[in-house]
């Protein structure tokens, strides 16, 4: 006699939204949504946070930090760990959508898992656009450190070999502006830059690719945003830190050299005394902020008001 087949549920980015919950300013959150499931896997989630009012809204998907080894979707940084309200708030006032995405980190897959389930979270917001009140033709890319890595990578990465398969395909993954916070942009001269030894098994960076960055120069190419770069990358923002002692400044000014060499809108801008995530400079932190939002605004909805 056959085994009874099991009821299942939807896929993943098939799943009903869960309910909103009220967040600053009138700003609707939904929390813990899956965009995707892989057999054997935790679910992919984010986090939305949605403009008040009527009418498609723009979205910017953000990638957190944590050296693709660490980190979440709830947090951009301890920088901002009490503001009120929360960066993702912020930014939804200034009436642009946030996903704030979770990825599988490097513990769990090797590249370019990471890029794959930053792509599936962009088509699935393009998939359930309407349901959401998001706007599929005005989506941007947004990280900070390891989440910065993978927003400049959905802006620039236009090899169909690196789309991958995850949750709902056929919408495209593209992105229409990037702002990165000091992100390792040349993944190959990550530890040089800094005094470290390219051959470490253990560096962030060779844990993402599987293996140590200078026995595997063509993988370490291939997850650097500096390799994708072309006359067809969007606008890109780029912020870092004089004072990073993990991520060089010199890994944005070599991204920005070659982005502007190709012609694209491209700026970059430092911050004498800040380290990493910011910090020792909370005026660097909240410049970078509203830089960020002005950026966005320019060129998700200022333009598009223009035309």
């Amino acid at each position: 006699m056959p085994t009874p087949a099991l009821p299942l549920p939807p896929p993943a980015h098939e799943a009903p939204l869960p309910p909103a919950r009220a967040g600053a300013g009138g700003v609707r959150v939904l929390s813990g949504v899956p965009y995707a499931a892989l057999p054997g896997a935790r679910p992919l989630e984010l986090d939305l946070y949605l403009p008040a009012g009527g009418g498609p809204a723009p979205v910017v998907v953000f990638l957190h930090g944590g050296g693709w080894r660490l980190g979440s979707r709830h947090a951009v940084g301890p920088m901002y760990r009490d503001a009120v309200p929360t960066p993702f708030e912020q930014v939804a006032l200034a009436g642009i959508a946030v996903a704030s995405v979770d990825y599988r980190l490097s513990g769990e897959a090797a590249w370019p898992a990471q890029l794959h389930d930053a792509k599936a979270a962009v088509r699935w917001l393009r998939s359930r656009a309407t349901e959401l009140g998001v706007d599929a033709d005005r989506v941007a890319s947004w990280g900070e450190s390891a989440g910065g890595h993978l927003a400049e990578l959905l802006g620039l990465v236009t090899d169909p070999a690196l789309e991958g398969e995850v949750g709902a395909t056929g919408p495209s993954s593209a992105v229409a502006a990037v702002a990165a916070w000091y992100a390792p942009s040349d993944i190959g001269a990550v530890a040089t830059d800094i005094g470290n030894d390219p051959a470490d098994p253990t560096s962030r960076e060779s844990q993402l690719i599987g293996a140590p960055v200078s026995a595997a120069a063509d993988l370490a190419a291939q997850a650097s945003p500096i390799t994708h770069v072309s006359p067809a990358a969007p606008p890109v923002l780029l912020l870092h830190g004089r004072a990073d002692r993990f991520v060089a400044t010199a890994q944005s000014q070599r991204l920005h050299a070659a982005l502007a060499a190709a012609g694209t809108d491209v700026e970059l801008h430092t911050y004498d005394d800040a380290d990493h995530m910011w910090l020792g400079a909370p005026d660097a932190a909240t410049d970078a902020l509203d830089r960020t939002i002005t950026f966005l605004r320019h060129h998700l909805i200022d333009e598009g008001d223009r035309a």
